[in-house]
Order: structure tokens, then sequence, then C-alpha cells
């Protein structure tokens, strides 16, 4: 115990904190979802301050893009799952600590099962079907959920499902982004990011999963936190007291297919290029090409047999959201989405 007290001292001795605090930390068992950009310092902060339990799950590889804001990484470990890597060092950080490593993808067939053994989730995807989805899951079984999202200069954290003291829920993330389009936004490989917003959003992430672990009553629930790093301003906005969204269901995740995968099996699929004609012209792996900004149009382009659809673009996430397209107008099809897209292809 005096071992115990030594190392988290200096958060034991804050006004208000105190030993209880810190058995709360120890206690908890907190759930992060995506280990890049805003997972590794968060984890490494909730680590370091003693969280019981952690569970870390990504299914994805370490690669050299990665490094620049993924500060858990090294060269070394290019090509490794993350998860095996960030529970190695977060472990040697932390001895006391239980890292639960998860080398998986989150979808509708195993969220609920995975979210139910612990108390909070902090969601640092970098893509918004997982985002809805961990976002539903939470509201469909009362879990509260930290909200991260980095883009170029600017950041965003809120906390959404907390349960209130008159019985109801502060808004989630369908309260704030009803309907967002995933081409919309691009990614941190298209769109470009600082790394250094990757670490302040994820501290703050981990500092309010700190703030509610412990009975803290200033929380980010009902409020979104936005931040420019080429400013450096900082903005809350202040939301609705209560969610005013009924979720009853998840809606059901697109099935991946690797391009190893796809080699061996592609006579078995009708394949459509989402991505512009240009883009096609350059390069593609067969199929139809039909952008997405078109296929809404020409839906009746996709043959009505049940043969299976792969959709694919250049980094995967174009041609998931043109396959739930695909998949609302056909809903017995198979449907699938090329993994990563062509950016991890041989050439």
């Amino acid at each position: 115990m005096e071992d115990h007290f030594e190392r988290y001292q200096c958060q034991i001795a804050l006004p208000g904190f105190g030993i209880s605090s810190q058995e709360s930390l120890k206690n908890a068992k907190v759930l992060i979802v995506g280990m890049g950009g805003l997972g590794c310092p968060s984890s490494q902060y909730l680590a370091s301050s003693g969280i019981g339990t952690i569970g870390i799950v990504d299914d994805d590889i370490v690669s050299l893009s990665n490094l620049h804001r993924q500060i858990l990484y090294t060269p070394e470990d290019i090509g490794l799952p993350k998860v095996e890597v960030a529970a190695r060092r977060l472990q040697q950080q932390n001895p006391s600590v239980n890292i639960i490593p998860l080398n998986f993808r989150v979808t509708s067939e195993n969220v609920i099962d995975l979210i139910q053994e612990y108390d909070l989730i902090i969601e640092g995807t970098d893509n918004f079907e997982t985002k809805y989805l961990l976002n539903d899951a939470c509201v469909l079984t009362g879990k509260p959920l930290i909200y991260g999202a980095i883009y170029q200069h600017e950041g965003q954290v809120s906390l959404w499902n907390v349960l209130q003291n008159d019985g109801t829920y502060s808004p989630n993330y369908r309260d704030v982004f009803p309907d967002v389009e995933e081409s919309q936004v691009p990614n941190c490989r298209e769109g470009g990011v600082i790394p250094t917003l990757a670490g302040i959003i994820g501290c703050m992430q981990a500092n309010e999963a700190i703030k509610y672990l412990t009975g803290s009553e200033d929380l980010l629930s009902g409020k979104l936190w936005m931040l420019s790093v080429m400013t450096g301003k900082t903005q809350v906005i202040k939301l609705k007291k209560s969610t005013a969204v009924r979720i009853t269901d998840l809606v059901q995740t697109i099935p991946l297919i690797p391009f190893e995968q796809f080699e061996r099996e592609k006579t078995y699929f009708e394949i459509i290029d989402v991505r512009t004609e240009k883009e096609h012209q350059l390069f593609n792996i067969g199929g139809k090409n039909i952008p997405i900004e078109k296929l809404q149009d020409q839906l009746n382009n996709i043959s009505s047999v049940l043969q299976p659809v792969l959709v694919y673009c250049q980094s995967g996430k174009r041609s998931i959201e043109a396959a739930r397209k695909i998949k609302k107008t056909f809903p017995n099809k198979e449907v699938f989405s090329l993994k990563d897209g062509l950016n991890n292809i041989p050439r």
C-alpha cells in the first residue's frame, strides 16, 4: 500500500481527491476503442493514473504513417498488431494495471457484448460507422461514452449519454451529428492532422474519464468542447439538457474483405469502384465505375440478382458509405467493402 500511495500521491493530494477517488480509479473498468492518435495518449494517462482495468480494442497493425501522432509505437513495431504493442508498453508503464488487448474489429454483432463488461467507453476511432455504432450501443446499454475527434488543426471532446439525477440521459452523438456522410470529412491520411492535436484531444478524453470516475460534477456531458491549435482558442457549446433522439436498434456493420481474399474470390463478386472517373482511369482492380456522388441515381445499374457486391475506393471510407446505400436499396444482398481500399495493395 505504501508503494501504491507513493506512486499516486500527487493526485491523491489534490483537494477533494484523496484515497477514496484513487480507490474509485482502481476499481474502474474502461474500454478504449481505437488505438491510434487518440487512443495512445488517453491509454497512457489512464494507465499512469491507476485505472484498474483498461481494455484496448483495434484490429489494425502499425504502419509508418502512424508514427507521427501515435506515440506508443516505434519503427520497430511496423507490421505488428497495435493492441499487442500498446498492451506491452502500457503494462511496462504501470504493472499494477490490468491491460486487456482485443485484436478485432468492433461490429454490430459483437459491440453489445464487448461494452457490457466496462463502466466507461472511450471512442478514439477515425470513421463515422464506428462512432455511430458505439454511440448507439452505449445508448441501448446505458453506458457513458467519451467522444473525441480530430481534423487538421481542430479537435472536439464530449461526454455522451450520462444518466442524470432526474432519470434522463444527457445528449449523445446523434443529437449533435444526426447524419454525417462519411465522404464529407476526410480522414487524417487524406485531410491531414497536426500531431500535437491528437495528444491534446486524447489527454482531454483521459481527463474526462478521471473526472467521471471520481464523481466530478463539472463534466462535459451536455457540452461540446472545441479547440483550434492554430489560434489556441477553445470554445464550449452548451447542448440540450437531455437527449431528444430515440435509438431502438443497431445499424448493421458492413463486412470487410481483405485484398488477399478478394484476389482469391473476385469472380464471386459484382465489383464496383466508387472513386471518381479520373481515379478509376489512373488505376483500378476491375469492376464498374460508379462515383459515390452519382451512386444514388445509378443504383438501377447494380444487378438485382443475389450476387454479392464488393465495393472499393482509395482508403475504404467512401466504399463503406456506398455499401450502406446499396444495402439500404437491396436489403437481401450481401454487400462488402474492400478493407483499407487500394492504399495498402501491392502495385
